[in-house]
Order: C-alpha cells, then sequence, then structure tokens
C-alpha cells in the first residue's frame, strides 16, 4: 500500500501478515482449487500447506458439514458448481480460521444450492465463527447482523439492516398498473415524485413529501388510460434504500440514474 493502514484482529495486515494467514480464511469468487485433484486430495492439500496437526479427523468433520462424504473420490473439477463452493468452504476452514472472508460466494449458482450455502454459513456463525461477506444481493446483506452499502468505493451507510431503511426519507408507494412503462412514465414526471423503480411487475414510487401520496398517485393514473390494479404505502427494503442512497451520492452520474 502506498499510505493508510489496514488492522485485522487489531493487528496490522502488512507487518503480522504471517500470523493472520492463521487465522483468517478466504473464499474466492471464482473456483480457485485444483481440478486435476479429488475432494478428499485437494482438502488434504491445504491441510498439510496450513500445517493442521489431526487433519483426517478434522476432514471427515467437514465432508460432514458441507455434505461431500459420498463424492471424497471424485475430480473437483467434476463437480457442480454449488458442490465446488462447498469443497472451497471446507479447503477454507480446514485450518479453523477466526474470521472468514467471502467474495460473491453464491454468485452464478442455483436457487436451491445458495440457501443451502446460507444454512450451512449460519451454522459456522452459531459455532462462533465471524464471517465478511461481499455480495451484490440485498436479501443476503438483510441476514446479517451489520451491512455496509457501498458506491465506488465510499461507504453510503454502516448499521444494522433493520435501521438502514431510516435513513431514506418520505415514502414508498407500491404501484401495479398497466401498461407498466406507460405509468412509470407519468408517474416519474410528477414533482413530488422523488425517483422511481421497476420491481417485477410493480413500480416503487418514492415521494420527498406529499400530504396524500395514495390521492396524488390515484389522480395522476385515472387521468389516463391506466389500468390501476394495486396501490398502497409500503415500508422501505434495503434495495428501495440502496437505490435512493446510490443516486443521491453526490458521486453518482445524474444522466446514470434516470
Amino acid at each position: 500500500a502506498d499510505d493508510g493502514q489496514a488492522l485485522s484482529l487489531g493487528s496490522d495486515s502488512w507487518k503480522n501478515r504471517r500470523d493472520l494467514h492463521r487465522k483468517l480464511g478466504y473464499l474466492a469468487q471464482g473456483f480457485a482449487l485444483y481440478a486435476d485433484l479429488t475432494v478428499d486430495e485437494n482438502i488434504q492439500f491445504f491441510a498439510q500447506m496450513y500445517g493442521v496437526p489431526a487433519w483426517k479427523d478434522r476432514r471427515n468433520e467437514l465432508l460432514d458439514l458441507v455434505d461431500l462424504k459420498e463424492f471424497r473420490a471424485r475430480l473437483a473439477g467434476r463437480l457442480s458448481g454449488g458442490m465446488k463452493q462447498k469443497l472451497a468452504l471446507a479447503c477454507t476452514l480446514i485450518h479453523q480460521p477466526e474470521v472468514l472472508l467471502l467474495d460473491e460466494p453464491t454468485t452464478g449458482v442455483d436457487p436451491v444450492t445458495r440457501r443451502e450455502f446460507w444454512r450451512l454459513l449460519a451454522e459456522l456463525v452459531a459455532r462462533g465463527l465471524s464471517l465478511l461477506v461481499a455480495t451484490p444481493y440485498l436479501d443476503e446483506a438483510e441476514r446479517c447482523t451489520r451491512v455496509l452499502l457501498m458506491h465506488e468505493g465510499s461507504i453510503l451507510a454502516d448499521a444494522p439492516p433493520a435501521e438502514i431503511p431510516a435513513l431514506m426519507p418520505g415514502v414508498i408507494v407500491e404501484v401495479e398498473a398497466r401498461p407498466r412503462n406507460t405509468a412509470a412514465g407519468l408517474l416519474r414526471g410528477l414533482p413530488a415524485v422523488a425517483d422511481l423503480s421497476v420491481f417485477g411487475t410493480r413500480l416503487h414510487v418514492h415521494l420527498l413529501s406529499d400530504a396524500d401520496p395514495i390521492g396524488l398517485i390515484r389522480g395522476a393514473l385515472e387521468n389516463h388510460e391506466i389500468d390501476l390494479l394495486s396501490l398502497g404505502i409500503i415500508s422501505p427494503g434495503l434495495e428501495d434504500t440502496f437505490l435512493y442512497l446510490t443516486r443521491s451520492s453526490p458521486l453518482s452520474d445524474p444522466k446514470e440514474a434516470i
């Protein structure tokens, strides 16, 4: 580093890097193990590299944890995407780190595997392991005890996930209307509307201030050929708040936010 200081577990990350190697685990986003080694051999390699005593017992424990015991003789390159991530997790945990760093661990995996992987992570937390997770999925961030929302390298929020929506002023009105794009265009043009985002078939309309947001939106749509299916005020979610914070950030490009 050219400047500044990074601390891990209270220690300088560079000066004490060798000691920190024993205390930290890292799970990369991409598969970074040896495809031509078996499941057993990959775990053995990391165990011996870290000098783990009685590593065979530890390996069996981890294979049970990640549900790969029956695949221990299979080449890593022949595993499915989700199984590769489970194997990588086992290799990362072989030396029993205090903190586990995960870089977008569920990107590209199917929904069932994604849910199972987070079940494993929850079990690790229950056993006392601390996790630092980078994720683009805000529903995953909601599972954490503390969330840092970042944009262009700057921290926009740092709080428990339940507290972050309080950073968003005004109200969110959820609208389902047809045709959706026409309704969105009309609502974006209202002076009271600060922002509008598409969530599936629905629109989340952010109004900073208005005495009657429901009446305002209903009136705007009823004056045109819009079929209004549902309309109501909702509590802002983590994704609503993140979009608001990024678009109101001085680092944001106004053209990109439109």
